[in-house]
């Protein structure tokens, strides 16, 4: 657990424990980032008398659905970011991240690593120092909002590159790039849809601290937009597999129209050759040295007749 202070310290020399006395000095503030696969993080957390129970309860809660809620002075939520494996800035699985925050206080907790956090960890270490409850906020949840802008720009310009390509040289994605955009996009949309319901509920909470409300609304505006840069992707995802599936409808019939024609070409003279085929007395050309030729031109005449019919009927200009 770590513990950072307005100056972004650990209150060495105050003679206090952050573990044991999480509550800060006035005027500073202190943010606890927990592991929730360390029983002993849970037992701190279930220990803190400082917090609501019901905030304690969410913090320690299995659901990992989005939500919010207001109690005795604090915010907490739990909000949704993509987990980090060792050696990868992201993967594909979506984590909850959960957050209480009050008064010069403010606990972060997660059960496995999350990308929003490291980004905190890099703007700290660059000089960040939130001083309140609202600038703190703002930094996580700005944090998250960046992964997603990142995710959505990069999404966005391999869809309109592909489709470029796709009008231009009728070059085609593999469908698996397909289907992997595709669901992050759902993924980045149910993430910040989410994360913009639990921000309203909290604008509609008559219990939020007046200093959060300005960096709620502003932080529900910016996801809302990235959302709608989401949704935008999806609709650009979604012209992409229509036209793909427009032209495999064009080349199925395309090809269905040449089985088509050849199918009726060749009925005549199959109907030809089956006539003379027959094992029957009195048949045309049976004793005649020229039998084979002239049942081979009955045939060929056949189908010459069928082709100027379709031609005079205009099937072979593909009307």
């Amino acid at each position: 657990m770590a513990a950072l202070n307005r100056q972004g310290g650990r209150d060495e020399g105050s003679g206090r424990d952050p573990v044991d006395d999480p509550l800060p000095p006035p005027g500073r503030l202190r943010w606890f980032h927990v592991n929730l696969a360390d029983q002993s993080s849970c037992r701190w957390i279930a220990d803190l008398s400082c917090l609501p129970e019901a905030v304690r309860d969410l913090l320690l809660s299995p659901e990992g659905h989005q939500r919010a809620l207001v109690e005795g002075g604090f915010v907490a939520l739990v909000l949704h970011d993509f987990e980090v494996d060792f050696g990868k800035d992201e993967t594909s699985r979506i984590g909850a991240l959960r957050v209480a925050i009050g008064p010069g206080l403010m606990i972060t907790a997660r059960h496995h690593p999350l990308h929003a956090a490291d980004i905190v960890k890099r703007r700290i270490d660059a000089g960040a120092r939130p001083v309140g409850a609202a600038e703190a906020l703002d930094l996580l949840v700005t944090a998250i909002a960046s992964i997603a802008a990142r995710s959505t720009q990069a999404m966005t310009a391999r869809i309109q590159a592909s489709e470029d390509a796709l009008l231009s040289d009728g070059w085609e994605p593999d469908p698996r790039d397909l289907v992997a955009w595709r669901r992050r996009s759902v993924q980045l949309h149910r993430q910040l849809s989410g994360i913009r319901g639990v921000l309203l509920r909290l604008e509609e909470d008559e219990d939020l601290p007046p200093l959060l409300l300005p960096a709620v609304e502003r932080l529900g505006q910016r996801v809302a937009a990235l959302d709608s840069d989401v949704v935008s992707a999806q609709s650009d995802l979604r012209l992409l597999r229509d036209e793909l599936d427009l032209q495999a409808q064009r080349r199925t019939n395309r090809n269905l129209y040449v089985l088509s024609i050849l199918s009726a070409l060749l009925l005549p003279a199959t109907l030809v050759t089956g006539l003379f085929g027959m094992n029957t007395a009195g048949m045309p050309f049976a004793h005649s040295p020229w039998g084979t030729v002239f049942g081979a031109l009955a045939a060929a005449a056949s189908a010459g007749a069928v082709y100027v019919w379709l031609r005079r009927q205009g099937f072979l200009d593909g009307r």
